[in-house]
């Protein structure tokens, strides 16, 4: 039985990731207490870098699994949330 799934680009999935990062880790600044770039990269033992190219609109930047499972945890998001394209 074939399907036809279809598949996301890279750009496109990196592209709803790094918007939902932004989008999570400024309701976590507005309803817990502010996080900032820097501070989220330190927590999760990365670049401030990494977290300002995952959530700028023009680049696109790829995120390892474990990575994401710790934003996922800092900001108290269920990692799945991350892939929603809203």
């Amino acid at each position: 039985m074939e399907e036809n799934i279809k598949f996301l680009s890279e750009k496109e999935l990196y592209s709803i990731i790094g918007n939902n990062i932004r989008y999570y880790r400024k309701l976590f600044s507005l309803t817990k207490r502010e996080i900032t770039q820097q501070e989220l990269a330190k927590l999760i033992n990365s670049s401030t870098s990494l977290i300002g190219n995952l959530e700028s609109k023009n680049t696109y930047q790829g995120i390892s699994v474990y990575n994401l499972y710790k934003i996922s945890k800092i900001l108290d998001v269920p990692i799945d949330n991350f892939f929603i394209n809203h």
